[in-house]
């Protein structure tokens, strides 16, 4: 069994967006064609059409094939259970969008809204009596990869890679460029569909509260810190004006026993918005560096061509340690926390040094987490940045570490933060560059060597 490509257009409106293109007979197994049209890096060096992947769907494909996995159908649920199952992506992430901003539009409303889930690397979107299964699977050196799973029962179910029409809007600004993902706030009317003129945000960790979560659902959060959320546009007036700050609230009203689970968490949201644009800086610098080395071809490398990773580089290393991130003012972190059986699980994944820390370890009250450093410096995707990219990142990741670095964007880093930091990075991330090693030595400080067969998986914070 191959993996396929398939004809489908992705239309602007959030994360996982798509406009089906006709369907073709059961028989074919085949949601619609494969290799037309222009996709963007689809050239040397980047190749982004290959088939040679090793994102966690070709993965599992693989085990398919070779017979030691298989995809369950599910009466209620399809294959849903089955995928979120063999993908290793856990139930507790789900967050609910009634927003008609997916392909499957006309199923999707506050009373359906569509279902998403998410591991660090791996993203599955579903709606209620849905025709496919969508999913966004992050490959270490091509970003994001395209499926779609037909939700009809069938005796061999494959995934179908999805390449052409969703790259239109899965390579646009919102992911910097490159394949990958984005999370849209929208306003929406009490039908789901959106207000025509109105503005729309990209969501991160950087996104005001105040213009996060329009067209979502929060199940867990505080009603005076869900932005946009649980809200629809006032219905006085013509539904084209404008929008402002005419929000209407609205109590979710979709049917708990129609989804595997019955929350939209908060937390799960806060994590989504980090980890998206996360992944997409991650891509980013991926890319921009394997663009340069092939246009300097055998030529030393130009300063020119080191401010083409650099830049993004820059980018990702500020993001990497939330420079920028907006303070969670109004959370009861403990409350949340209390709520939220999503924060408990993430965390219990998390990888921890000898004194019980962890780079998963929530805050909820200021920040998201305890220890300001993404996670997924843990992914394949951060270990496979081509050189001299990644040493560029890994030194003056050091440099801000180790106090070196003054710069006013790093003034909200403690010396508390910075030193917690450093040493959960020192003792659990594995092929730290050489001068890591050495600071570790000179200061007295625990650490790993990439050779340490003892060292604790870097992999293990995102296995359920």
């Amino acid at each position: 069994m191959s993996v396929r490509a398939i004809n489908v257009s992705w239309i602007k409106g959030g994360w996982l967006t798509a406009a089906f293109a006709a369907l073709v007979s059961p028989a074919m197994a085949q949601i619609a064609v494969r290799n037309q049209g222009y996709i963007p890096f689809s050239d040397p060096p980047i190749n982004y059409r290959s088939d040679a992947l090793s994102d966690p769907v070709a993965k599992l494909e693989q085990r398919i094939e070779q017979g030691q996995a298989a995809l369950k159908f599910d009466p209620e649920h399809g294959y849903l259970p089955s995928v979120l199952k063999l993908l290793e992506v856990p139930v507790d992430s789900q967050t609910l969008v009634f927003s008609k901003t997916s392909f499957q539009y006309p199923k999707i409303s506050p009373e359906h809204p569509r279902a998403l889930y998410f591991n660090d690397d791996v993203y599955v979107g579903s709606v209620h009596e849905g025709k496919a299964v969508e999913i966004v699977s992050f490959d270490p050196m091509q970003g994001a990869i395209f499926y779609l799973l037909d939700e009809r029962q069938a005796e061999h179910p494959i995934f179908q890679r999805a390449e052409l029409d969703c790259t239109q809007c899965h390579i646009a600004a919102g992911t910097r460029g490159v394949p990958g993902v984005l999370l849209r706030s929208v306003y929406p009317t009490s039908a789901g569909t959106l207000v025509a003129g109105a503005k729309s945000f990209i969501t991160d960790q950087e996104s005001p509260i105040a213009e996060r979560w329009g067209g979502w659902y929060l199940t867990n959060a505080a009603p005076g810190v869900v932005g946009m959320g649980n809200a629809v546009i006032a219905q006085q007036g013509s539904e084209n004006a404008p929008a402002g700050t005419s929000l209407t609230p609205l109590a979710p009203q979709f049917t708990a026993a129609s989804y595997l689970s019955g929350s939209s968490d908060v937390v799960a949201h806060l994590v989504l918005a980090h980890q998206t644009q996360m992944h997409n800086l991650i891509t980013l610098t991926n890319y921009k560096t394997r663009l340069a080395l092939y246009a300097q071809g055998d030529s030393p490398l130009s300063d020119s061509a080191r401010q083409q990773f650099q830049k993004p580089a820059e980018q990702l290393l500020r993001y990497l340690l939330f420079v920028n991130e907006t303070p969670l003012t109004g959370f009861d972190g403990q409350k949340v926390l209390a709520t939220s059986p999503f924060a408990r699980t993430f965390s219990e994944r998390g990888v921890r040094d000898p004194k019980g820390r962890s780079l998963r370890d929530f805050d909820l009250s200021v920040r998201i987490f305890r220890y300001p450093c993404s996670y997924l410096i843990y992914s394949d995707a951060f270990d496979h940045l081509p050189e001299p990219a990644k040493g560029y990142v890994y030194r003056r990741l050091l440099e801000v570490l180790t106090g070196q670095e003054h710069g006013a964007d790093f003034a909200g880093l403690s010396a508390e933060k910075r030193r917690a930091v450093l040493e959960i990075l020192l003792a659990t991330k594995p092929g730290l560059p050489a001068e890591w090693q050495a600071f570790a030595k000179a200061n007295q400080l625990a650490s790993l060597t990439a050779t340490s067969s003892s060292s604790p998986s870097h992999r293990a914070s995102s296995s359920p």
